[in-house]
């Protein structure tokens, strides 16, 4: 197969594994920059091209990895290549769901998936009512446009809780109010999704004076254990969202597992190192199943 994989860089560690993975199966990937393609958005014809105006439509599959800061130009980017017919592994649509994480919170609430208590609006004159929701301080407000572990604030006390949102109002961001689960004691865990199984977890623990677990930010990771209902839950996340491929955050609470995130990029070395496993192959080992499947219906149909 010719794999092409959306990526700024070549040097970056889940770029480069992939680009490994899919050469000892025997493929030929390829890794574009997305921010470098454009489209020709013809009637019939849809086309993607490359630097140098060379045409990127004879690719059978696409590993989008696009970055939170291009998402917008990203998915239509992929959105050219799905027109195209050309497969891809998580596609536009399902990736701009789950980077807005109010509509994500949305749509796993309707399926009934567990979430953490969360609040939003838009008027000041709504705090109260939103830290009310949530059970009061302590709470985690949570901009919309934070990745990483950047935006989130734990306020520690009411007062605090009020002050920040109304810094946040006056800046005039988007946030989500939501109730601080102190049992989790600071971890996560990473439910990392193929297809519909848990292929690999690990758990996170926030860094000292942190309450944060991500990685980026100092947390430790080691190897987790899942629970049938936490497989089911992770698996059930990603579906919800229509991802294929996803790195679904939980947090055991009293009440079961808990949904922080949705990731349609997941990052592969943390989960690779912390539990020994060849994710990046799997992902390669998943795409030619689904292509050699596409490719023998279209035969039949032909």
């Amino acid at each position: 197969m010719k794999i092409c994989i959306l990526s700024r860089s070549s040097f970056l560690y889940s770029t480069r594994r992939l680009i490994e993975a899919a050469k000892i199966r025997g493929h030929e990937p390829r890794v574009v920059d997305v921010l470098k393609c454009y489209v020709n958005i013809m009637s019939g014809n849809p086309q993607v091209f490359g630097p140098n105006d060379l045409s990127l439509n004879n690719f059978d599959a696409v590993i989008p990895r696009i970055g939170n800061s291009v998402t917008f130009y990203g998915a239509a980017i992929l959105r050219q290549f799905e027109m195209a017919g050309i497969y891809a592994v998580n596609e536009s649509t399902p990736i701009t769901r789950s980077r807005d994480k109010l509509r994500a919170h949305q749509i796993l609430s309707t399926k009934n998936i567990g979430t953490p208590i969360t609040g939003f609006a838009h008027s000041p004159k709504n705090t109260e009512a939103l830290i009310r929701l949530v059970g009061g301080a302590p709470l985690i407000l949570k901009l919309l446009e934070g990745t990483q572990g950047k935006g989130v604030i734990l306020a520690e006390t009411r007062k605090a809780a009020e002050s920040v949102i109304e810094a946040f109002g006056g800046l005039n961001a988007f946030f989500l109010v939501q109730e601080f689960i102190k049992e989790a004691g600071g971890a996560d865990i990473r439910c990392f999704v193929i297809g519909e199984k848990v292929v690999a977890s690990m758990q996170r623990q926030a860094g000292e004076g942190d309450f944060r677990s991500n990685l980026h930010r100092g947390g430790r990771a080691s190897l987790a254990k899942l629970t049938p209902t936490e497989r089911k839950t992770a698996v059930n996340a990603a579906k919800a969202l229509g991802l294929r491929i996803a790195g679904v955050d939980l947090i055991r609470s009293n009440r079961g597992p808990l949904v922080l995130e949705v990731n349609s990029s997941p990052g592969l070395e943390g989960i690779e190192k912390a539990t020994g496993k060849d994710v990046a192959g799997m992902i390669i080992e998943y795409i030619e199943k689904q292509v050699s499947g596409l490719k023998k219906n279209r035969t039949v149909i032909g």
